[in-house]
């Protein structure tokens, strides 16, 4: 699981950037207009609209942002048409990624990510190619940077709240479940006052590839700061084992 926590460490220094947060807000406040589309406005009949709205507050939208996505999504004035894509590839030295998009415009989007792709030294492939590698697993992750959190207690949570595993370590703590269980796992832990720092179904990897070339390092690197950056791009999830942290690059 180390090239997913990882990048979610990297994730997480980046979105303290205000450049950063705009794209959060945009990428969750896309996925909160899809689900109010496909389900309604009402988080308490629409699942997966609560579910985004737990998301978004873990990523500090404010309240009043959150609240006019939804009006807005749920009236006329909204043209957007969002549809989900999935993309997968080789980066340098035969990283496998999966990219995630929300996109209004498939051909702007497969172009810009195959550019990325071809621009970075790797090639983008046919579904398929590399999700076979990951297992898909409910994933929370929360921020101990304050050591607020007993270990002992967590780990009691944890298994009563239905959870496969955690770890902690590092300044932070990670739980894992079943994707069906993201919910109800979730939420058992907002009921018992944990705060979190993301809440989702990711992939994770079931084999790591490393890079030693230096200049294959950074080509990686550079290909996964510009999905990041993208806003048609969800999330990114690979398989990198020796990805470097910022106080590394």
């Amino acid at each position: 699981m180390s090239g997913h926590s990882k990048w979610n460490n990297i994730k997480k220094k980046k979105e303290k950037t205000d450049g950063q947060k705009a794209k959060i807000f945009t990428k969750v406040g896309r996925e909160i207009t899809v689900a109010v589309k496909e389900g309604g406005p009402d988080p308490d009949a629409n699942g997966k609209l609560r579910d985004l709205i737990a998301k978004a507050k873990a990523s500090n939208v404010p309240n009043e942002n959150i609240e006019r996505i939804i009006k807005k999504a749920a009236g006329d004035s909204d043209k957007n048409n969002y549809e989900e894509i999935m993309y997968e590839g080789y980066g340098p030295c035969g990283v496998a990624v999966i990219v995630e998009a929300l996109t209004d415009n498939r051909n702007r989007t497969a172009g810009d990510v195959r550019h990325y792709f071809d621009k970075f030294g790797g090639n983008l492939g046919q579904n398929g190619c590399v999700s076979f590698m990951f297992t898909q697993k409910g994933v929370i992750t929360m921020d101990d940077e304050d050591q607020d959190l007993s270990e002992d207690t967590l780990m009691e949570d944890v298994f009563e709240s239905g959870a496969d595993d955690f770890t902690f370590e590092d300044g932070m703590a990670e739980i894992v479940c079943a994707p069906e269980d993201l919910r109800s796992v979730r939420e058992y832990f907002e009921q018992k006052g944990y705060k979190f720092t993301s809440a989702e179904v990711a992939y994770i990897p079931s084999t790591e590839t490393a890079i030693d070339d230096p200049d294959m390092v950074i080509k990686m690197t550079r290909l996964l700061e510009m999905l990041d950056d993208n806003d048609d791009v969800q999330n990114v999830w690979h398989n990198w084992a020796n990805e470097p942290t910022d106080d590394e690059e």
